[in-house]
């Protein structure tokens, strides 16, 4: 799995995907546009997206809905050093539901690949790569 990003202008850059392009922007009270989600903000959006994702997929195979899940994401800014932290995801089920099938559809949710890597933190190596 691989993203590449690039500078368009200023402090806005593209994102690529496999065949998908998105932006990313800083609001104009820091320097930017306002053209895009900031870095934090995709964060929470891909955390969020993973819980639907698991939380749709749960309803979808027990055929108790095939739409209308949703997902909300917060998170509070934090500092020393600089982070994210006390995430909150509040999934939404179109249906009600039966207390099991509530625990069912929360250990589903506990799946999330993002939310996992969240808990168990990766190594991250950054390197530099300098022209000539």
């Amino acid at each position: 799995m691989e993203v590449h990003v690039a500078q368009m202008e200023g402090v806005k850059f593209s994102i690529h995907a496999r065949t998908h392009t998105i932006v990313c922007d800083q609001p104009q009270d820091n320097g930017g546009a306002d053209a895009g989600m900031t870095p934090p903000e995709f964060l929470l959006a891909s955390l969020g997206a993973c819980a639907a994702f698991y939380a749709a997929e749960y309803l979808r195979t027990r055929n108790l809905a095939h739409s209308g899940v949703s997902v909300s994401v917060a998170a509070e800014k934090l500092k020393v050093p600089a982070r994210l932290g006390n995430f909150q995801i509040r999934v939404s089920s179109p249906v009600s539901l039966t207390a099991e099938q509530r625990e069912g559809l929360m250990r589903s949710v506990d799946h999330c690949l993002v939310k996992n890597t969240l808990l168990k933190p990766p190594q991250i190596e950054v390197r530099l790569d300098i022209p000539g």
